[in-house]
């Protein structure tokens, strides 16, 4: 499969960000988590969340993109579907609670992160 340039770099870049704050989440990263503690905290999300299902499931959309960028291209689809349900309710999570923190409008970024490479997936390319 034929990958556009754009779809290459969304994806790469969504690997990279997603696969860094997976990382930072489960392994409580501390200059992250000066932030992010006080944002749980707000959110009313428990930080025995930080492992599973937040870092696990933002480093499996990462896997799963990069697996569709080596040539499991429905592995890279339902990745960033994925991410895109995962940061749709992240900012819901935000929402609920009147929450205008750094992390809410970093959750708009992540989303749109995991939109692009969707949004120019080849495997969900018609062809006429």
């Amino acid at each position: 499969m034929v990958h556009s340039t754009a779809y290459v770099v969304t994806a790469l870049v969504t690997i990279g960000f997603n696969a860094f704050s997976g990382f930072a989440a489960m392994t409580r990263l501390k200059p992250v988590m000066r932030t992010l503690g006080p944002a749980l905290d707000r959110a009313g999300v428990p930080e025995s969340w930080l492992v599973w299902p937040i870092g696990a499931l933002k480093a499996a959309g990462a896997a799963g993109l990069a697996l569709g960028l080596l040539g499991v291209p429905l592995a890279g689809t339902a990745a960033a579907a994925g991410l895109v349900l995962y940061f749709v309710c992240a900012l819901f999570t935000h929402l609920r609670v009147d929450d205008r923190s750094p992390q809410f409008y970093l959750a708009i970024v992540f989303l749109a992160l995991a939109v692009a490479p969707l949004a120019l997936d080849p495997a969900l390319v018609v062809r006429l």
